[in-house]
């Protein structure tokens, strides 16, 4: 299992670092197409987090990490739903893999 299956870390992690999360490229492995989707966040709006490429045309913004989480835009389902069959492609242009390795440790020892 990814690091990031784990579903109330990563939550915890959005919510108190968006910015630094910004720009999640993903697909849903068991999406035949395996369409890319894109979550983030950008401060200073009312509706900072935003999701792109979903069953809304141009993307919908949200209050909340956990509304966004419990949208159901990926095929009539939520995020929070489909997140076992979630394959993170880049987070803010890093691999999954650097992001662990390079940027989580700092977020986790500032509080997340």
């Amino acid at each position: 299992m990814a690091w990031y299956h784990d579903l109330p870390r990563y939550l915890a992690l959005f919510e108190a670092h968006g910015a630094a999360m910004d720009e999640t490229c993903f697909h849903f492995r068991t999406d035949p197409a395996q369409d890319v989707h894109y979550i983030g966040f950008i401060a200073g709006y009312e509706a900072p987090y935003w999701i792109g490429y979903c069953d809304v045309p141009d993307g919908c913004e949200f209050a909340t990490a956990e509304a966004l989480f419990g949208a159901r835009v990926f095929y009539g389902r939520s995020l929070r739903e489909r997140w076992e069959e979630v394959e993170i492609e880049a987070i803010n242009g890093l691999s999954p893999e650097d992001f662990y390795g390079y940027v989580l440790p700092d977020l986790e020892r500032d509080g997340a």
